[in-house]
This record gives C-alpha cells, structure tokens and sequence, in this order.
C-alpha cells in the first residue's frame, strides 16, 4: 500500500491537476482586470481567450457556461480583496487601529488600481444591483461579508473604549462604505484625482468624532 501511493504521488495526475489549477487562476485573475474595465457582462469566453492568447476550446475545459465564469470571477475578486486588505488588517491591534487600517488599505488598494478599471467590486454592485440571479446574490454576498468585517472591527474599537459606546455600528460601517463607494465615482466618472485624498480625509474625521480620548491617534 505504502509503494503504491509513493507512485501515485510521483504519477504524472498530481502534477497535471497542479497545473491545471495553475492556469485556472491565471485565466480567473486576468477576468477580474478585464471586468474591472468592460464589466461582468463584458466578459466573454472570446475576449479573454484573446486576452490570453488561448483557445476558445481551452476555456470551455474549465468554464462550462458564462454564468459559472462570472461567478468564478466574483470569487477570485474576493479572495484577492482579502488577501491585499483584509489579512494585512487583521495583523494590526484590536480597535481603532485595525479599522483605520483596513479602511485606509481598502482605499489604497483601489487608488493604486490593483484591477485596470479600479474597484471590482463597486463596478458589479453598479452594474448588477438592478438585476436578479446568481451574480447578484453572490456579489451582494461578498459586499455584506465585507459591510460585517467593518461592523465587527467597529464593534471591536468599541470594546476597547476606542469609539464611543453610543454609536450604532451597523450605522458607522455604512458611512464609511458609503464615503469610498463614493470616492471611486468621482474618480473614475468626474476624473477627481483628489477623489481617494479626499475620502481620507473625511473618514479620518468621521472617526476623530466618534473617538473616545483613550483611541490611539490615526496615522
């Protein structure tokens, strides 16, 4: 049994399947960018077989459908969202330091354009809030798991006597969505390249407001 699975793992399967994950994310991360521009409904099996120097026939082998594409990108979106702002904002302390960090790691990460068209995700709540089916679901989905992170990193500055007790943080997490959604409209549609600065700005003093004099200084 034991020289049986040390051949399967030398077996040329593993290393075909390892490869075949491989190409799946590089086809996935390159239909975030090209989503970012064109939108979730841009994205096709032809455009990104073209942007990718691949056949139409390659793509089909690991996308049975438009649909599970989109849906695959979404999720490729997400993981790469969390991997860029939301673990390098976990390393920071419980309180008003991990919700700056996240808020201003959140507006850095769509300023210095990660994704060509900017935030993946304001532009497919945008472009997909007025429809209903399984893209919608599943990008209101990740846009609520995220709402929840800054609720509970509100919730935490709160334990921790850094934000008045009195707030509603449900209410606060909303805001200060509501600000960045913002500043990526301005700048992408008004060409406001102050747009991110600006946004800085006021949340830092949303949350100046809501501190207590035991809440560390945001920097």
């Amino acid at each position: 049994m034991a020289a049986s699975a040390k051949a399967l793992s030398k077996s040329p399967a593993p290393r075909r399947q390892a490869r075949g994950l491989r190409t799946r994310e590089t086809i996935l991360e390159r239909a975030v960018d090209i989503s970012s521009v064109h939108g979730l409904d841009g994205l096709t099996v032809g455009h990104l077989a073209d942007a990718l120097h691949m056949s139409k026939s390659g793509l089909f082998a690991h996308f049975g459908s438009k649909e599970e594409l989109q849906l695959a990108t979404i999720d490729t979106a997400r993981r790469i969202f969390i991997e860029r702002v939301v673990r390098p904002a976990l390393a920071a302390p419980k309180g008003m330091p991990r919700l700056w960090k996240l808020i201003h790691l959140w507006i850095s990460y769509v300023e210095k354009r990660v994704f060509s068209g900017g935030c993946f995700f304001t532009a497919a709540s945008f472009e997909f809030d007025s429809r209903r089916g399984p893209v919608r679901d599943r990008i209101a989905l990740v846009m609520r798991e995220w709402i929840d992170v800054l609720t509970r990193a509100i919730q935490e500055a709160q334990r921790a006597d850094h934000i008045a007790a009195k707030i509603d943080a449900a209410s606060l997490a909303h805001e200060l969505h509501a600000i960045a959604i913002g500043a990526h409209w301005a700048e992408q549609l008004l060409d406001d390249r102050r747009a991110y600065a600006r946004s800085l700005t006021i949340t830092r003093k949303m949350l100046a407001r809501v501190a207590t004099p035991k809440s560390p200084a945001l920097h």
